[in-house]
């Protein structure tokens, strides 16, 4: 069943993109879109199903070169199944919605065949991406996460014969490339240091990674903050973290669909992937996981600021991306793996649905993407309307405070907002107040695109709006689906990514700690052994130690020594729950297991889940008043007093202009790395192949030679003479060098 997953979407390719002159266009569009939503079935059910309990899938072998060996193999656990159903749903939907949205593209020519390249081509990347998801080494990783590049390249400058489309896909390839070198080197790191690169390996290596010394660029590191540097350098090209997600906005030039892909649910999320999957080394990397927290936070709030002063509707649900990875990375930072999983979880349903309802907006508005030009579309697309309030009621963190009602976002966003404060460090309150501040900032500007889009005067071409119109049902399925995820997966499952610890650890597969101490201390006691056991059980509420067991004696009742050694699970401490502090008692687990194990790890040391429960409830609720302010302010501005905006931008406008140019990290960029670039480049055209090249060589064989050319021409006059005298004229000048040299010795 997963081999049919992986391998669907590529025959689809195939078939759409090599057959479709064979069968037609339509076809293998029908074809490529069938078979996605077999693997989103498929995976449905292999989620559903799935016990937990790790299994590798061989597939063939692939590279064996010395010690390495690489085959290639499907790596099945939560982590996997949890990205299968994220990346083949939201890709069918998005088949499903292109069959509209493709349908008549004014970029190209009339009678011109493009529908069946497009479907390739998304086929191709949801491969790609599967590719990556269930990976088994990090060189079949690289593989995919290659793939999905190129493919993205394919995607985002569909619109060939727009210059600003071809600049935005290699823009996207180039910055991308400089975050897979950083990927590249951390898979050479762990090579030289496991002589391995399957995952296995390198979890059960872990410790010794964080114990070796290692010489990079002339200076020792720690290996395990090295290695989890690199690996996360990759992560921020492809996740779009901050210095290296330049790339994200633009790529909005692509068709809508393409952005509801990469941005929404698939390749955007594949750095937060490679993060959690790496968490066995993560945990023994403090130094690289306090910079990644940093990096999460510092990106949550740019993008959020950037994304208030936007008018285009995409790059508006395109800086909110960024912002969202940025949320997804803090969680990883902290150690809170399973809260960076879930927020990419929903934010797959909803940041999908916002971007294909900004589609449907931009079709029924004859390609209009300016929202200035919008306005009183509530009544002229109704379907859509309610498609673009849900998604903002999920992306904003609609719920009921201190409870577990509420939309998709609002569950995932507050969990890691409470597991940033709970950390406990510099870097973990740095980013609960960054991340609390971008919540706001979300907020602001996600009510603001649904007043200037829906609500207020229409404005623009009034022939535009006159003939605005609803998209067709094959475009509306995908946005109804999604919803239902925006509102019910948060609730739906909760419990499972940031319930309780024994919650969390059967769905990941996670052993409790006190499962291998419970079951030698059964089999001592059965054996008529003393029984010394300590069961470490984190920290209560009150910071204190709990669970201490000690030594019994040799005819300790056996029945009561192993009720003494249960699973971590007959400790009580305070309640974790939503009621925080003074709530009832009840039983504690902890997580356990050596890297590896199960889908996650979290170190004996990493209690934060537990610590996010007992956050106070003012933490607890930051979030909902951040939405709250932000949804006010929006109404403030653009609904009570409309002209507000305008005149703040004006007495501001030193701060306005900060945010429209994305705090100048394009000229930056551009005065530090492009401009030096195009110098070398004109300096090595201009005296390298000009002065050198041109001059020199080309000189040489133009001028020099020619001249030697022409002369031994005459030396070859024919005549027996001319060649004997050249004859004696050498002996003599071999005779004279021997004498000089003194002859051969």
């Amino acid at each position: 069943m997963e081999t049919i997953i992986l391998f669907a979407p590529l025959i689809g390719a195939l078939i759409c993109g090599f057959g479709w002159r064979l069968i037609g266009e339509q076809a293998g569009q029908v074809i490529a879109t069938g078979l996605l939503f077999l693997a989103a079935l498929l995976s449905w059910i292999v989620f559903f199903g799935f016990d937990g309990t790790t299994e590798e899938i061989q597939i063939m072998r692939w590279i064996e070169s010395g010690s390495l060996a690489t085959d290639w193999a499907i790596r099945m656990d939560r982590l996997t199944a949890i990205m299968l159903i994220v990346v083949t749903t939201v890709s069918a939907l998005v088949h499903l919605y292109s069959f509209g949205y493709m349908a008549h593209d004014e970029n190209f020519r009339e009678g011109e065949n493009y529908k069946a390249r497009f479907f390739a081509y998304l086929s191709f990347f949801t491969f790609a991406m599967l590719m990556l998801v269930t990976s088994d080494n990090l060189v079949q990783m690289f593989f995919g996460w290659e793939g999905v590049g190129v493919a993205s390249y394919l995607l985002i400058g569909f619109y060939y014969r727009k210059p600003s489309a071809g600049a935005a896909a290699m823009k996207a390839f180039i910055v991308n490339r400089v975050g897979d070198f950083g990927f590249a080197l951390g898979i050479f790191g762990l090579y030289f240091l496991v002589d391995s690169i399957a995952f296995d390996d390198i979890f059960a290596a872990a410790p010794q990674i964080a114990e070796t010394q290692i010489t990079f660029l002339w200076t020792e590191w720690n290996a395990a903050n090295l290695i989890a540097f690199l690996l996360f350098v990759g992560a921020m090209g492809k996740s779009a973290q901050l210095f290296l997600h330049t790339w994200l906005p633009d790529a909005m030039e692509g068709p809508t669909p393409v952005s509801a892909l990469i941005h929404a649910a698939t390749m955007v999320t594949a750095g937060g992937f490679l993060v959690c999957r790496m968490s066995p080394l993560m945990e023994f990397a403090p130094e690289a996981t306090t910079f990644i927290t940093y990096i999460g936070g510092f990106t949550a709030l740019f993008a959020a600021s950037v994304g208030l002063v936007q008018t285009d509707i995409k790059r508006v649900i395109a800086y909110s991306t960024c912002s969202q990875l940025g949320y997804m990375f803090v969680a990883a930072g902290v150690g809170m793996y399973s809260a960076a999983m879930f927020h990419l979880f929903t934010h797959a349903f909803f940041k999908a649905m916002l971007f294909l309802g900004a589609g449907s907006v931009i079709h029924g508005m004859h390609h209009e993407q300016d929202m200035r030009n919008y306005g009183a579309l509530r009544k002229k697309l109704p379907y859509t309307y309610w498609a673009m309030m849900i998604g903002t009621l999920a992306i904003t963190g609609v719920g009921i405070p201190l409870t577990t009602i509420g939309f998709a976002g609002f569950l995932s966003k507050d969990a890691i907002i409470e597991s940033a404060h709970a950390a406990g460090t510099p870097a973990g309150m740095v980013a609960f107040v960054l991340l609390v501040v971008a919540a706001g900032m979300t907020s602001f500007y996600s009510w603001r695109l649904i007043f200037l889009t829906f609500y207020g005067k229409a404005r623009g071409d009034k022939h535009t709006h006159e003939h605005a119109h609803e998209s067709p049902t094959v475009m509306l399925i995908p946005l109804g689906v999604l919803s239902l995820g925006a509102i019910f997966a948060g609730m739906l499952w909760y419990g499972s990514f940031f319930g309780h610890t024994d919650q969390v650890a059967k769905f990941y597969g996670i052993p409790l700690a006190g499962e291998e101490t419970h079951a030698e201390a059964d089999e001592a006691a059965h054996g008529g052994e003393p029984v010394v056991a300590t069961i470490a059980e984190g920290e209560a509420t009150d910071g204190t130690a709990v669970a201490s067991i000690a030594e019994g004696e040799a005819d300790a009742d056996d029945h009561a020594a192993t009720d003494a050694v249960e699973p971590a699970a007959h400790v009580t401490e305070a309640e974790h729950g939503d009621e925080g502090e003074g709530a009832a008692e009840e039983h504690h687990y902890a997580f356990g297991g050596e890297p590896g194990d199960g889908a996650l790890y979290f170190g004996p040391e990493n209690h934060i889940l537990d610590d996010a429960h007992a956050s106070p409830k003012l933490v607890k609720a930051s979030p909902f008043f951040a939405m709250l302010f932000g949804l006010v302010l929006a109404w403030w501005m653009y609904i009570r007093n409309p002209s507000l905006p305008g005149r703040l931008a004006a007495n501001q406008s030193h701060l306005y202009q900060f945010l429209l140019n994305k705090w100048y990290f394009d000229e930056i960029y551009n005065a530090i790395f492009v401009r030096p670039a195009h110098g070398l480049a004109r300096f090595l055209w201009k005296r390298g192949d000009g002065t050198v090249i041109d001059g020199g060589i080309n000189g040489l064989a133009m001028g020099i030679i020619p001249f030697f050319t022409r002369l031994a021409g005459r030396a070859q006059s024919g005549y027996l003479f001319h060649y004997a005298f050249a004859m004696v004229l050498g002996i003599a000048v071999l005779i004279t060098w021997m004498a000089i040299s003194g002859g051969a010795e």
